[in-house]
């Protein structure tokens, strides 16, 4: 039908463009965040856009939603400030007319959210622990990058530091070296530093034309010596093969199979998308009729107050399903039957037009 043509054109429109503000502000909060982490050294900068990508795909389902709500929510609202909704009334559409080609409309949204939140996401955080643990076992000469300080993570700690390497990579020019052992510092700096290694597997690192410092800080007797060579030993970094991920990043059927609270918590939040989206959907007709004298502004603002607060209620019953504090069942299904009935009412009071004093 006509109208059904023109809502879906006007919902396509105000979904790519919300979509795509979303996602960049999405990205590119991320990217400043990460940043700042490899600043303080706390990720490596070869990794900021692996985790970058980890990030928004694990934002992805909320951004949907989001989309989608605000989608159907502009589209209304607008129809009601230029009238269109009168028109259509007076040809005998009612607004219970509308929840089929909204519905048709967001089906396809809610099931990619579905797919991602049972699916997708938990792979792809499993292969983000397996990257992160890959990176936090690497040994220190992999992490070591020309121009910055980087923090030992093997026992005993240290600092390294190389100004910058030969044009073949496999030589290091001006290294400091700083370690702790049993309360005495020791600071290595050399001219040249060259990685080998022995024929039964062990990996030192040669330091060439140097000087190395030992001592209590704070006292004076520091030793200090020259060298030619001073080898260092790598210590090896064996990846284990066990993995245990959290309930987050297993798989659904891995969730179901052992119905334990936490695993029956994240199966709830993992629903709570999908379900909320198909709820927020119909909701946002009722609720985008607009007010002349509450300005064009306050109806988003109310639709964003109230998905803010109904993601937060996830939150909250996820909580309490994995604190036992509620069942199973009624965590799935019971603040969406709220919600939906919620719904029902302003449907309702839109339909007999009856007024409510606080609207």
């Amino acid at each position: 039908m006509f109208f059904q043509r023109a809502l879906w054109r006007e919902l396509v429109i105000n979904y790519v463009s919300v979509l795509m503000v979303l996602l960049t502000i999405t990205t590119t909060t991320l990217f400043i965040r990460l940043l700042g982490d490899a600043a303080h050294g706390e990720l490596e900068v070869n990794a900021v856009l692996v985790f970058l990508g980890f990030g928004v795909f694990n934002f992805l389902p909320l951004i949907l939603s989001l989309t989608l709500f605000i989608a159907i929510i502009m589209a209304f609202a607008r129809a009601y400030r230029e009238s269109e909704m009168v028109v259509w009334a007076s040809a005998g559409l009612g607004l219970t007319a509308w929840v089929r080609p909204v519905l048709m409309f967001a089906m396809p949204v809610v099931l990619l959210i579905g797919a991602l939140n049972f699916a997708v996401i938990p792979w792809a955080l499993s292969k983000k622990d397996d990257f992160r643990k890959y990176m936090d076992r690497r040994d220190e000469l992999s992490v070591i990058s020309p121009g910055m300080f980087t923090e030992s993570k093997q026992p005993g700690g240290g600092v390294f530091f190389v100004e910058s390497l030969a044009e073949n990579g496999t030589q290091a020019k001006h290294v400091f070296i700083q370690s702790m052992n049993k309360q005495v510092l020791g600071i290595t700096v050399a001219q040249t530093a060259v990685h080998r290694q022995l024929a039964d597997g062990e990996r030192f690192l040669v330091l060439q034309n140097g000087h190395r410092y030992e001592g209590v800080p704070g006292q004076a007797d520091y030793k200090v010596s020259e060298f030619g060579e001073y080898w260092m030993q790598v210590l090896p970094q064996t990846l284990s093969i066990h993995r245990d991920y959290g309930a987050n990043a297993q798989s659904t059927l891995a969730l179901l199979r052992q119905p334990t609270p936490i695993n029956q918590a994240e199966f709830v939040w993992r629903s709570g998308f999908p379900l909320s989206a198909l709820v927020l959907s119909l909701f946002a007709i009722p609720l985008s009729f607009v007010n002349p004298r509450a300005g064009r502004s306050f109806t988003l603002i109310l639709a964003l107050l109230i998905f803010v607060i109904y993601n937060n209620l996830l939150n909250i019953v996820e909580a309490w399903v994995a604190q036992g504090r509620i069942g199973f069942v009624a965590g799935l299904l019971g603040l969406h039957g709220v919600m939906g009935l919620i719904m029902l009412g302003m449907f309702w009071q839109r339909v007999t037009m009856r007024s409510l004093r606080w609207w």
